[in-house]
């Protein structure tokens, strides 16, 4: 019965998103890996006007294909809003290291597809510390944001 319980608590736990305590959101999509970066895309764009884009995304499956190795999907999509980013970057320039903000589209060993990203927490109590950037004082916006954006590229 113990097995029973733990066993559906973990499957429970498996198909809903988290928050890792490494900062790590990780959202399960119900859309292949090339349906969840084009509607994560679509979400970020359709921000543009309020500053929002694409900048570019990185297919490392298919870049270690051209060196003869398999993986599973796995795509980075770099995205941010430069008119907020950039300002900071000015002032702190080893910033732009960690910044804009990343998310990984990702297929596991079982066919399941996850996004995962840097939780906002995450971007503004650990990252720019790191580098001496002031967090904004509220970014609670921002969070709101980026679990809409997720959400609308996972469900």
């Amino acid at each position: 019965m113990k097995r029973k319980a733990l066993t559906l608590a973990f499957a429970m736990f498996a198909t809903t998103s988290f928050a890792a305590d490494d900062g790590i959101i990780t959202k399960q999509s119900k859309y292949s890996v090339k349906e969840t970066v084009e509607k994560f895309q679509a979400a970020v764009k359709q921000r543009e006007s309020g500053g929002f884009i694409v900048f570019t995304e990185i297919d490392h499956a298919a870049a270690g294909k051209k060196f003869g190795i398999d993986m599973k999907p796995r795509t980075v999509i770099i995205f941010g809003n430069p008119k907020l980013g950039t300002p900071v970057m000015i002032k702190t320039p080893l910033l732009a290291i960690d910044v804009p903000p990343k998310a990984l589209v990702w297929e596991d060993d079982q066919g399941k597809v996850w996004l995962s990203y840097n939780s906002p927490d995450y971007l503004y109590k650990t990252i720019y510390p790191r580098h001496g950037a002031e967090p904004p004082q509220n970014y609670a916006p921002f969070a709101k944001l980026l679990d809409e954006m997720t959400d609308q590229a996972t469900k």
